[in-house]
């Protein structure tokens, strides 16, 4: 019996190639907006030619969707950087602490605005992000039942990615009037978190003793 073909990791020159293409298309999201990006602008930025573009990416929406992963893949990151467990008094402390490392990133990376919370009307871009949030509320809940023992969730709404998703409602009203998310406005976009996961979480959640292990 034939093996199936074993999927291969791209070689290292494509690697560099493809990091090259998106931050690339990076400065041109931050510097011009969605609509102004083209495949040619990008291999201009890129100092390469148009097909190598082509090559790797069939289309402005296929860019943008390799982007919004590179992005999320930065969100996914913070969920997994260190927390001192004995710092925490409530759940409220890892959301807060969980919210102002996503805020950073926004406030980095004007790219993530763009994509994420920007009305840019890309519909494989929009539905990318919703997959990418499902993962995200995921890697939240784990990270939350690892500090707090939660209750039982429903099965037929993601929560924790939901209540993202209504936070980033905010940070995105902040941007489309202020071109960035605001002091007053990151405040407002946690208390929308905090106040929906609150439905779900009672307010004195016991601690664990200690964090658990992955």
């Amino acid at each position: 019996m034939s093996r199936p073909p074993v999927a291969r990791k791209p070689r290292a020159s494509s690697q560099s190639r493809i990091a090259g293409i998106l931050a690339a298309a990076r400065e041109l999201l931050s510097e011009q907006g969605v609509a102004s990006l083209s495949i040619y602008s990008v291999a201009e930025r890129a100092q390469i030619p148009p097909s190598s573009v082509y090559h790797f990416f069939a289309s402005v929406p296929a860019l943008l969707e390799a982007l919004t992963a590179d992005i999320h893949a930065a969100f996914r990151a913070c969920l997994q950087e260190p927390v001192e467990h004995a710092s925490l008094r409530d759940w409220r402390d890892l959301s807060r602490l969980v919210e102002q490392r996503m805020l950073a990133i926004y406030a980095a990376d004007a790219a993530a605005r763009q994509l994420i919370l920007a009305q840019h009307g890309l519909a494989e871009v929009t539905q990318a992000d919703r997959q990418h949030d499902i993962e995200l509320g995921q890697a939240m809940q784990v990270l939350f039942d690892r500090h707090f023992p939660l209750p039982q969730l429903p099965d037929d709404v993601d929560v924790f990615a939901l209540a993202m998703e209504l936070g980033d409602r905010v940070y995105a009203r902040s941007v489309q009037l202020h071109g960035e998310i605001t002091p007053r406005m990151a405040e407002e976009g946690m208390r929308v978190f905090d106040a929906y996961i609150g439905l779900y979480l009672p307010t004195h959640l016991p601690k664990r003793n200690h964090a658990q292990a992955d």
